[in-house]
Formats: C-alpha cells, structure tokens, sequence
C-alpha cells in the first residue's frame, strides 16, 4: 500500500513513515495540482538512470560524492539559484527538476533521491541556515563520512568551510557532530513549507502563505508556534474560524503564556461563528 496522497494523513504517519521525495511532491501540490508523487520519482529514476550497475557503493566516500556531483552539476546542470534565490520556484520540487537550479534543501533531495537509487546511503543535514547532504560508508564501504554542498556544484565541504557556514548564521559556536547529523523527515519538510511561507508572505501573497502554513501545523498539530502563526495568517485573509480554532488551541497548551491577554483579545475580536 502507498503513502497517503492527502498531506494531512501523510501528515499524520510515524516520523519512520515518512519520505522525504513524497512529502515534497505533496507541497508542490498545493502550487500545481497535477503534480504527483509518481511524477517526481520519475524524473529521479531518469536521473539515476546513467549511474545504474556502475558500482559507485563500492567506491570511497569522496569518490562517491565526487561521481555525484559529476553526474549532477556538471552532467545534467543542477546548480544553486544564486540570482532568483527569493523565487518561490525554487522551493517546489517540480521547478527544480524542470528549471535544474533551487536553494540548498530541495537540491540537497535531488542529490539524495538520485544516490538512493545507485546505492549510495546520503541524508539531508539541517544545518544552520543552509541545508547540506551527508553520504556516508554503507556496508560495503563503511567508515567515513563526508558533506556536501549541492547549491555550490556539490562540493565536499571541510571542517574550515563549516565553521564559516556556522559562524555566518549563528555566530561563534562550536562546530560539532550534533550539527551535522541526519535530519529529522518531518523537520525538514517543515523547513521545506517555512520557505515556501516566507517568501509568499514577502511578496504579500497572504492566502498561499496560509496553505504553507496549514501544512507546517498539520505536522505539528500541538506545537504553539505553529497555531500561532497559522491563527494570524488565518485572520488576516479573513479565515476567522481557523483563527478562533489555532487561538483557543494556543491557551489550552499554554494558558499562562506571557501574551495570553493579547491572545483572548484577538478571539474576542473576531466576528462571530454563523451557523447555517
């Protein structure tokens, strides 16, 4: 049996369920209905396809990295969208597949979805403020680790570039292997959606931000920062009883919250449920 079409139960599946390639395809459903899971793993098995029975399992880590990288940013012309970078495009699968350029999460899924298939074991890494791909030994090649960067023509980074990328989005921290391990599948499709949020709401599409946002609080239906935003979006393109819901939810999980005045003010202002 395949994975649920309908985000709110994919949503709804233990973080093991999860695939990251489908999750994404339903996000880019929202934008374009016609898009399918079925579609995109096609476009990566046609990805794949010239890597297939060339053994790159058994290869060293970095050579594996490096024949991925060949095969992708040079070969087929994935590269980061340094121009258009605030381009909602980027963060829908289809675009990325259709246009070979996006921001680093959905380059890193293409590198991911496109190792799977020929053998070699790579994860998303939620690295601070730009998302990166781990490949590591499998068992056939066990041992080590390396980390690249997809939106730079897949590039192994070293310990000196990741403490820059580190330095730039939080300052002096230590670099350490809690940054670097494999990410969480809900969370990153929740960073996926927090992209596609942001840059709706900078170019003041309010209503596909609110989707966006729909779809972070489907997959953490009890976390406050979720509801809290999906309530404000919602009252702002006039969903008024999403707002009511995400509000009333927000003081049951925290009635002593700091803002909970503030909270029970916006209910009290918003119109009244009619019943039909």
């Amino acid at each position: 049996m395949g994975l649920p079409l309908d985000f709110e139960a994919f949503a709804l599946l233990r973080d093991r369920q999860l695939d990251w390639a489908h999750g994404a395809a339903l996000i880019a459903r929202d934008a374009d209905p016609t898009v399918t899971p079925e579609r995109i793993a096609a476009a990566f098995d046609a990805l794949a396809a010239p890597l297939q029975g060339m053994g790159l399992e058994t290869l060293p880590v970095p050579e594996q990295a490096e024949r991925l990288a060949a095969h992708l940013a040079e070969g087929e012309r994935f590269v980061g969208n340094l121009t258009g970078y605030e381009a909602v495009e980027n963060s829908y699968i289809q675009h990325v597949l259709a246009r070979r350029t996006g921001i680093p999460i959905t380059l890193c899924l293409v590198y991911r979805e496109v190792a799977a298939r020929v053998g070699i074991q790579a994860r998303g890494v939620g690295f601070p403020g730009h998302f990166l791909l781990r490949i590591d030994g499998s068992t056939t090649c066990e041992g080590e680790t390396v980390i690249v960067d997809p939106f730079h023509e897949g590039r192994i980074l070293d310990g000196s570039d990741l403490k820059r990328l580190l330095k730039r989005a939080v300052g002096d921290r230590e670099l350490s292997d809690a940054w670097l391990a494999p990410a969480n599948v809900r969370m990153t499709l929740a960073r996926m959606l927090t992209n596609v949020k942001r840059v709706h709401l900078a170019q003041g599409r309010i209503r596909e931000a609110l989707v966006a946002a729909h779809r972070i609080a489907e997959l953490y239906p009890d976390a406050a920062s979720a509801l809290r935003e999906r309530a404000e979006l919602a009252r702002r393109s006039g969903a008024h009883e999403i707002a009511r819901q995400d509000l009333t939810r927000v003081l049951e999980l925290d009635p002593e919250a700091s803002d909970a005045g503030e909270l029970r003010s916006q209910l009290a202002s918003l119109p009244p449920t009619v019943l039909h």
